[in-house]
């Protein structure tokens, strides 16, 4: 190819180029081409059960908090009713040592005041018993008591002594009786122990069965796509339902290094989208990316994608439902002159 068909070539070009520069100017400023994204929610399965009812369709709307797909519970229903009989059993349980223990305990102190008695009594017996044996000595010695009547209060004195013996032999058994309603009231701290156990078990238990209805996140939703129908297996981590927030939707641009002083969070903006073109929405930055990266091939060509950009959020100040998520559009500033600004982010690829 000589050089006089280079030339025009060239021009054309040039011209080519100039028309995609005019265009990035089109409608009153440079702008950056973005699209819309949405925060997509994926609701997924937390327990093994198979799916019963998938209450809400694609394109539904889900009111917050609404149960949206549920699963077959019997399994863990039926540990909730087996583990509510052993709490029945644990409570009859309690109920009859709690009854046991305060009956024993009203009789062994019984016992011992009774016992304790006895026990002062034959003292007495035994302390009356060897006064009369030293006063018979006494007379014995005097030659004025005979020897039969010493011999019946030696024989009194000793079967008192005896007696008293018995009675602290029978109160220190009844007393040791207090080792076994310690023992019996231990028992009755384990039953509570493992009262308090099944108890915690069965609130756990209460919490696993209410995981098999799946429920709506606490804002309003519509659901974007249904992944399981009735009759499925779900497992653990199973994605169920897709939802978006209709209005946690924002715009998506890539800012070259060269705009990336212009371009900051709170910067005011327009949006048009490719949908409603002459339609300007208005917007705001929130989100700049601290670090650079290459552009994604999905919105830029291959020679600007040599170059490194900042990937920025969009906040929709106005009309967020209106917008669906993958649409394309134009970003306009409208801080700051925009004749400052380097090449913006041309439309086509």
């Amino acid at each position: 190819m000589n050089r006089k068909r280079l030339i025009p070539i060239a021009a054309l070009l040039v011209a080519a180029i100039a028309a995609s520069l005019w265009l990035r100017r089109d409608g009153g400023g440079e702008h950056y081409t973005g699209f819309v994204e949405g925060e997509e929610r994926v609701l997924r399965a937390e327990v093994s059960g198979r799916v019963l009812e998938v209450a809400f369709a694609e394109g539904d709307a889900v009111a917050p908090g609404a149960v949206v797909v549920r699963l077959d519970p019997a399994e863990i229903v039926a540990k909730i009713a087996s583990k509510q009989r052993e709490l029945e059993v644990l409570e009859a349980q309690i109920r009859r040592q709690d009854e046991q223990i305060a009956l024993t305990d009203v009789t062994w102190q019984r016992d011992v005041a009774t016992r304790e008695a006895e026990l002062r009594q034959t003292q007495a017996q035994s302390q009356l018993a060897a006064v009369t044996h030293e006063r018979q000595s006494q007379l014995a010695k005097q030659g004025v008591a005979s020897p039969q009547r010493l011999d019946e209060s030696r024989s009194a004195r000793d079967a008192s002594g005896s007696a008293v013996d018995r009675a602290r032999d029978v109160l220190a058994r009844t007393r040791a009786m207090e080792g076994e309603i310690a023992l019996a009231k231990r028992q009755l701290e384990v039953l509570q122990g493992q009262l308090a156990l099944s108890r915690a078990q069965l609130a756990e238990l209460e919490v696993l069965r209410a995981k098999y209805e799946v429920r709506a996140p606490a804002t309003a939703t519509v659901v974007q796509a249904q992944l399981v129908w009735p009759g499925e297996l779900a497992q653990p981590g199973t994605a169920l339902v897709s939802v978006l927030d209709p209005s946690d939707k924002y715009v998506q641009i890539y800012v070259p290094v060269a705009d990336a002083s212009r371009v900051r969070v709170g910067s005011r903006v327009a949006i048009e989208l490719d949908s409603e073109p002459g339609r300007r929405v208005p917007g705001q930055v929130v989100f700049v990316a601290d670090q650079a990266n290459f552009t994604p091939e999905k919105i830029e060509t291959r020679s600007d994608r040599l170059g490194q950009v900042y990937r920025a959020k969009v906040r929709i100040l106005e009309g967020v439902e209106r917008f669906q998520p993958g649409t394309e559009g134009n970003v306009y500033l409208l801080d700051g002159d925009a004749s400052t600004a380097s090449a913006a982010t041309p439309d086509s690829r």
